[in-house]
């Protein structure tokens, strides 16, 4: 029984906050857009590395190539409206990962049970679970990425701006980026540096790749385990790719 002055728990004002609570969020601010958008902007990142390695790779052809090609990325233009669009991707990344991630943390503050065991993706529920390093690690790879990349942009993009002198390194004027790529790679520590990010971000490729089609509905029994063998083949050709330069140019190049 109410007595006078007892607020009825029934009341309108309570009633207004279920009907609030209750009230549906935006798409994109839900768990699902949330992991929708880290996917879209994910696999177009990855998109972005792939086409980089491909121009790195162009050391190998010798320096006229890599300085032309960098040359014709430079003055293009387009260059400018492509580097906003990759900031954004990766600002948006970033910042949807960490909302997915402190929601995960709010939803299970207490850690599995002998998670150690997740090293080859056969977790606590045994060998069909997917649980991981590299899927229980992506906050901490993805923030080592994001270091990389600002530490990556000082050394080379605002680093030093040697002209070339010679024909045989490309048109005489243009950026040499040889230069700059076999002067930071000839210095041991700045190749331990790069070993170990590449190998994190290889990590993060290992679960993002599969994640990512999983969060876009590419999901089936038929064929997820092979989507899954695929994107792990994937990330470590690409982590494989990219040693080779640093590796090369202090082993044999400098």
């Amino acid at each position: 029984m109410l007595t006078e002055g007892q607020p009825y728990l029934g009341s309108s004002a309570s009633g207004e906050s279920r009907s609030e609570a209750a009230r549906p969020r935006p798409y994109l601010l839900s768990t699902v857009g949330t992991k929708v958008l880290m996917a879209v902007t994910g696999l177009s990142l990855f998109f972005f590395l792939v086409f980089h390695l491909i121009g790195n790779l162009l050391m190998f052809f010798g320096p006229a190539s890599l300085n032309d090609f960098s040359n014709w990325l430079i003055v293009n233009p387009l260059i400018v409206p492509a580097e906003i669009g990759l900031l954004a991707l990766f600002v948006v990344h970033i910042s949807e990962a960490i909302v997915n991630w402190i929601r995960n943390r709010r939803a299970r503050p207490i850690g599995y049970y002998q998670s150690y065991k997740r090293l080859f993706g056969y977790g606590w529920a045994g060998k069909p679970s997917r649980k991981s390093v590299a899927s229980s690690t992506m906050i901490v790879s993805g923030l080592i990425t994001l270091v990389f990349v600002v530490i990556h942009l000082i050394q080379f993009k605002f680093g030093p701006s040697y002209p070339v002198t010679s024909p045989a390194h490309g048109i005489p004027g243009i950026r040499d980026l040889y230069l700059l790529d076999v002067q930071n790679f000839s210095n041991g520590l700045i190749v331990v540096f790069y070993v170990f990010c590449l190998v994190v971000i290889g990590f993060h490729l290992w679960h993002g790749l599969t994640s990512a089609l999983n969060s876009l509905g590419v999901d089936h029994p038929r064929y997820t385990p092979t989507l899954l063998r695929v994107g792990r083949v994937i990330a470590v050709v690409w982590v494989a790719c990219f040693l080779a330069i640093p590796l090369w140019i202090f082993f044999v190049a400098r």
